[in-house]
């Protein structure tokens, strides 16, 4: 059985995308088409623009959507999965690439996602951390024992945890995590507490938007970072992404699940081989390689 998984924020680089744009009909149409949906030129900025712009939650994440569901149509017929998932934003362009959402609708989402969490990450001072090298549990107990609000935020591969709040009180998770024996806790270079308390603003504007977003049923299950289950059923799919913005991502949980479902190659769609390395992580043998077309 075969998984395509969709990478998340973190993932982008300058002239990403380019290479499809040149190549594919399909391709500039879609890109064409984002410019005027989103008001604004995102091909600009991710073929020529600067580091800096392209960092810009508003922008990094339309910008991985983009390519990710681009490069899943430009597949045409080689895109046949058994299973999908994506990291946090990636799971968008799961949905898309798999038909539950349309091109134009998961685009608008994702922009709304966006805009709300910038907003969200505006209202207080907030980051996140990854903490290696510690068990799972041991980095849960450090959140409860630390001072203010930080919570486990993603569950990235075994030994390596994002963990996401208010700055002070990432600080003090930091200095306790290494206490108890981290490799390393170091802070990241993030807009702000994302999978965290902090993105309660933001959860219900999206939620808002979600409900009045059409989904169908896709071509194959799901797996959604809230519970790192199997889903097609629509409702839970909706309730599940809203979810997502306060709640941790289970990416470890995911492929352990997905590999206990019978998953034996995974095809990462999008910019970057994070998700591969990570696959790597739970079984150096497994086999991964970038969609191409």
């Amino acid at each position: 059985m075969k998984a395509y998984v969709f990478p998340g924020q973190g993932a982008q680089f300058i002239g990403m995308g380019k290479d499809l744009y040149d190549s594919s009909e399909l391709a500039k149409e879609l890109f064409h088409q984002a410019n005027s949906i989103l008001g604004f030129s995102i091909t600009d900025i991710m073929f020529n623009g600067t580091d800096e712009q392209l960092k810009e939650t508003k922008v990094t994440q339309p910008a991985i959507f983009l390519h990710s569901t681009i490069l899943a149509k430009v597949m045409g017929d080689a895109f046949k999965p058994d299973m999908v998932a994506g990291h946090s934003l990636g799971e968008f362009s799961a949905l898309v690439a798999s038909n539950v959402l349309s091109f134009e609708d998961g685009l608008k989402l994702v922009s709304q996602r966006a805009l709300a969490m910038q907003k969200a990450c505006e209202a207080e001072p907030s980051t996140m951390a990854a903490v290696l090298g510690l068990e799972d549990a041991v980095v849960e107990e450090v959140c409860e024992k630390a001072n203010g609000i930080v919570v486990p935020a993603n569950y990235n591969c075994p030994g390596q945890l994002v963990i996401s709040g208010a700055v002070d009180a990432i600080n003090n998770a930091c200095e306790l995590a290494t206490e108890a024996g981290a490799k390393r806790a170091l802070v990241l270079q993030v807009g702000g507490a994302f999978h965290s308390p902090l993105m309660e603003s933001a959860r219900e504007e999206l939620a808002e938007a979600i409900k009045n977003t059409n989904f169908t049923e896709g071509i194959c299950p799901i797996y959604q970072n809230v519970n790192a289950q199997a889903v097609t059923d629509i409702n839970v799919i909706k309730n599940n992404l809203v979810a997502q913005l306060t709640a941790p991502v289970k990416w470890t949980q995911i492929m352990q699940q997905m590999i206990a479902d019978g998953c034996q190659e995974v095809i990462e769609v999008g910019p970057g081989k994070v998700l591969q390395g990570l696959f790597k992580k739970v079984d150096r043998k497994f086999a991964t390689s970038s969609a191409e077309v």
